[in-house]
């Protein structure tokens, strides 16, 4: 049964709100284990994360070994031109952090700075839903979709890996995907790993 995208992000975020912070740290660290056994990192220089809010699923902690191991690491910024797309600025330990126009940490970046999503290695995307075929539901702003949209007009494009990230009861039977959502290659919760057929490979 397809579900109503207007009924299903409050019935969800109501209950990812709900989750205490014990079980949201748990959920943290399990989550840190399933994606550093999973391979995804392997070759994989440049990666997007994102700061949590609204009940997301915390990437922070994975965000700090990451860097740790090496790799670069970048967070989203709302574009400071009126495109409505993120770009990427690069994430070092200690940088500072300010507030966005809806409440979200990100760093301070100027106009034109950061990387567009076409140059990363792989994105880290939250999630309200997401269903077994890929289908993602979002906030409802579309700034993914919208800086994502080249991969729908270049399909044979291998970047970035898009993986999904949501607690596992984020799942659900089946989504209605609009012609301007993309796909998930993946998505990991806090109990597994899901594969998707999108017919972009994970090496």
């Amino acid at each position: 049964m397809k579900h109503s995208r207007s009924a299903l992000r409050r019935e969800i975020r109501a209950r990812r709100r709900a989750i205490d912070p014990m079980a949201q740290h748990r959920a943290a660290r399990a989550l840190q284990r399933f994606v550093l056994g999973s391979g995804i990192l392997a070759r994989r220089r440049r990666i997007a994360f994102y700061v949590p809010a609204d009940g997301e699923i915390d990437v922070l902690p994975l965000l700090h070994r990451v860097h740790a191991m090496g790799r670069e690491c970048y967070l989203p910024v709302l574009d400071a031109l009126p495109t409505g797309r993120l770009r990427f600025l690069r994430w070092r330990p200690g940088d500072r952090l300010c507030f966005n126009r809806y409440g979200i940490p990100e760093p301070a970046a100027g106009i034109g700075s950061g990387l567009s999503a076409s140059m990363l290695d792989l994105l880290l995307v939250p999630l309200v839903a997401f269903d077994g075929e890929g289908n993602r539901l979002g906030m409802g702003a579309g700034y993914y979709d919208r800086s994502l949209a080249f991969l729908n007009r270049r399909r044979p494009w291998r970047r970035p890996l898009l993986c999904g990230v949501a607690h596992e009861f984020q799942r659900v039977a089946a989504l209605d995907a609009a012609p301007w959502d993309i796909p998930l290659d993946l998505c990991i919760t806090d109990r597994r790993l899901h594969r998707f057929g999108t017919g972009r490979t994970l090496k």
